[in-house]
């Protein structure tokens, strides 16, 4: 016996005390895990709209294009390269390099800095 107390006593009084320091611990947490769940389900809201207003280099080539009406054909014969590359950067297969990314742009009226800030995950 501790001070007066019974093994049973002092067991049942380190029960009651855990508990009672346990409870707020756990509220703590809880409060976490749905602060966190809150602000992922944030995110994913958001995620559809930058989705929307994003698009691959190859969606921003071709939209560009067709605002100049012009056909990959007309782009190609100005450009000097073949039809089909033209093709393959507007369908993704491959991507224009720089020189010929700065030539499109020129050809369209814009900079490449503006048809890369047009780009999913570009950043400049």
């Amino acid at each position: 016996m501790v001070y007066g107390m019974s093994a049973a006593q002092i067991f049942l009084t380190l029960v009651i005390y855990g508990f009672f320091l346990a409870v707020p611990v756990v509220i703590v947490v809880a409060a976490v895990l749905l602060v966190r769940r809150l602000l992922a389900e944030r995110r994913l809201a958001a995620k559809p709209e930058v989705a929307r207003s994003r698009k691959s280099l190859a969606q921003v080539l071709r939209a560009h294009r067709e605002e100049a009406h012009m056909t990959q054909e007309l782009v190609a014969q100005h450009m000097g390269v073949s039809r089909q590359a033209v093709s393959k950067w507007e369908s993704g297969a491959t991507e224009p390099s720089t020189t010929n990314l700065m030539e499109l742009a020129r050809l369209y009226g814009t900079t490449a800095a503006d048809l890369l800030r047009e780009v999913e995950g570009w950043a400049p």
